[in-house]
């Protein structure tokens, strides 16, 4: 079985998964998008009003800032892949809840696991605590830790993780959409190769003992 029918199997089991009361209020799940050979990941928290609709992620207006982003990596949406942590919409758009993440989150993993792109981006506090508790590494929150690259072992595999915000918080904040910019430059550097280079002409002699 190849990666784009393991990924249906798994969109399959989302659409038809009551493992949370979550599924009691949607319209549409939402398992996620894009290229199942995708060398960047996107992570969101959960779906909202157009993606419960659409059964689409970030189609909304956070998902048209996310698709201009994309678009300055030198990237389209169908080259990326796109899910969240929480794939039914929580009532009122509230923050999942750690159980619904619990019981929501092992889809999450068997996506990560078959796709295994080289670079996650991790969109939101939800979605960068839960990677970074897979890793057995505890943050107080995404500010902390945004716009910086950490090489993660999540089970079996290593990635690259990237985390910055979640665009809808983006939207109405001048300050978090100039450094959700500024992240994504970092993330085409990273992309590039231009990080990698600029890394070894800064290298100390510290490093090397």
């Amino acid at each position: 079985m190849n990666k784009e029918d393991v990924l249906r199997q798994i969109a399959e089991e989302i659409l038809n998964c009551k493992k949370c009361p979550l599924w009691q209020h949607r319209n549409k799940a939402v398992p996620g998008e894009g290229n199942a050979n995708a060398e960047i990941m996107f992570i969101g928290e959960a779906p909202g009003y157009h993606e419960d609709i659409q059964g689409r992620p970030f189609v909304g207006a956070a998902g048209k800032l996310l698709t201009q982003l994309i678009t300055s990596l030198g990237l389209k949406r169908e080259d990326v892949y796109i899910t969240n942590v929480v794939k039914c919409r929580p009532p009122n758009n509230r923050d999942p809840r750690p159980d619904e993440i619990a019981a929501c989150s092992p889809y999450l993993d068997k996506q990560m696991k078959v796709i295994s792109p080289r670079i996650i981006v991790t969109l939101g506090r939800h979605s960068t605590l839960y990677l970074f508790s897979k890793a057995g590494i505890d943050i107080s929150g995404i500010s902390q830790v945004r716009g910086r690259l950490f090489n993660l072992t999540l089970n079996d595999f290593n990635v690259i993780v990237i985390p910055t915000y979640h665009p809808a918080a983006a939207l109405y904040n001048p300050r978090l959409r100039d450094a959700l910019e500024r992240d994504f430059k970092f993330i085409k550097k990273v992309l590039t190769g231009e990080y990698w280079e600029e890394k070894k002409k800064t290298v100390t002699l510290e490093e090397f003992f």
